[in-house]
């Protein structure tokens, strides 16, 4: 009763539902324009640069940092690393959300969202690998719904149902592995068909493995992000004794991990120059800002990782993970926006709309405002006093 009457009490008029609610009406209104004027009214898209932003960062961006669900759930699930339990839901969560927003996304970039289906339904492109990266997508979105989906069922008391799903943890644990090693990578190996348009320090054949072993980082990184935010700002989520306690094993273990991670990112970047022999290209314009992704956003937030670990600095790996994650979005930009197309004349060089913009921050502002509302409501951040014994 005193957490209802906490709930009714607290007033409507913040700053946090006055900025979110001004973002989502702009976000509305440009939604009209674009699926009434089409893209040319919303976006500075051409035939020389058909994927601007909300490809680049929509869903590039989207589908890595949305990692955390697969990475967390292989860890507790397959490896047993069951000191890590608490942040499976909250990891879980974050993911479905990620990739519900990417597919919300691609309706915006399509120019006949309607016909998303189409090659599911009609004709199956399974040489495509745009085909194997939609049917992935879809596939491990349903799989992450079906992993959040017991926290719904606990909130709406329906135990039977909420048996059954948890009886497919381990399967869908295991196929959420699969599909987001698949796509993750695949992600990658779409740009292996532009070798003209890709600058050169950017283009290597190890693509689909940046993209996956980027994506495992990104993914250890956005657990620490999310979870510092969460504790930080979102003051009115129940949380409980455990989940308290496991915050601090679940930053330092995954600030282990991602150090590692990152530093055998580091090195395959490293073997991808030396393998195209682009030593020379170091010394360019664009060889600087190379050598700021690699050495600012791979090296650095590696050795910061270790530091942190080794000292226990909670507060050096919450930075860091936040590092990290500006990191993987000038990463994926890179590839997609800055570094491609390199060799156009400025005059067609690609920047996005005011309105582009706007969108990707509605669509960002959108995830914001469902997370807030589920773990404000939903077991996410604690456990169901009827299920404890349960997990």
């Amino acid at each position: 009763m005193s957490e209802t009457a906490y709930r009714v009490a607290k007033p409507w008029v913040t700053p946090f539902n006055v900025v979110a609610g001004t973002i989502i009406i702009i976000g509305i209104v440009i939604s009209i324009l674009r699926f009434t004027g089409g893209l040319g009214a919303v976006t500075n898209l051409s035939h020389d640069n058909p994927w601007g932003l909300w490809i680049g960062f929509d869903l590039l961006v989207g589908v890595a940092l949305a990692a955390g669900g697969y990475v967390t759930s292989a860890a507790v699930y397959l490896f047993g690393m069951k000191k890590y339990h608490a942040a499976v839901r909250p990891a879980v969560l974050t993911g479905f959300l990620g990739y519900a927003l990417v597919v919300f996304a691609l309706n915006y970039d399509v120019g006949r969202p309607w016909r998303l289906p189409y090659p599911f339904v009609v004709r199956q492109g399974t040489t495509s690998l745009l085909f194997e990266v939609g049917a992935c997508v879809a596939l491990y979105l349903t799989v992450l719904f079906l992993e959040f989906v017991p926290a719904a069922l606990e909130w709406l008391g329906l135990k039977r149902l909420r048996e059954l799903i948890v009886k497919l943890t381990l399967a869908l644990t295991i196929l959420g592995v699969v599909l987001s090693t698949l796509h993750q990578s695949s992600l990658g190996a779409l740009f292996l068909i532009a070798p003209s348009k890709l600058h050169p320090l950017w283009y290597s054949p190890y693509l689909p493995v940046y993209f996956f072993v980027s994506s495992i980082a990104a993914g250890l990184s956005m657990v620490i992000f999310e979870s510092a935010l969460s504790h930080r700002y979102l003051t009115m989520i129940k949380m409980d004794q455990a989940h308290l306690s496991e915050k601090e094993d679940v930053a330092l273990g995954f600030g282990k991990a991602a150090s590692l991670v990152l530093a055998g990112y580091f090195i395959i970047k490293i073997m991808g120059v030396a393998a195209g022999n682009h030593w020379h290209l170091l010394g360019t314009s664009y060889g600087y800002w190379f050598l700021a992704e690699v050495i600012g956003f791979i090296a650095l937030p590696s050795f910061l990782y270790a530091t942190g670990v080794r000292n226990k600095d909670l507060a050096l790996i919450k930075w860091t993970s936040a590092w990290t994650v500006i990191g993987i979005v000038v990463n994926r930009l890179n590839v997609s926006l800055i570094a491609f197309n390199w060799q156009l004349p400025a005059a067609k060089k690609y920047f996005p709309h005011w309105m582009e913009i706007a969108l990707s921050i509605f669509i960002v502002t959108l995830g914001i405002v469902v997370f807030r509302f589920i773990v404000t409501r939903m077991p996410i951040f604690y456990e169901h006093p009827e299920y404890k014994d349960a997990h």
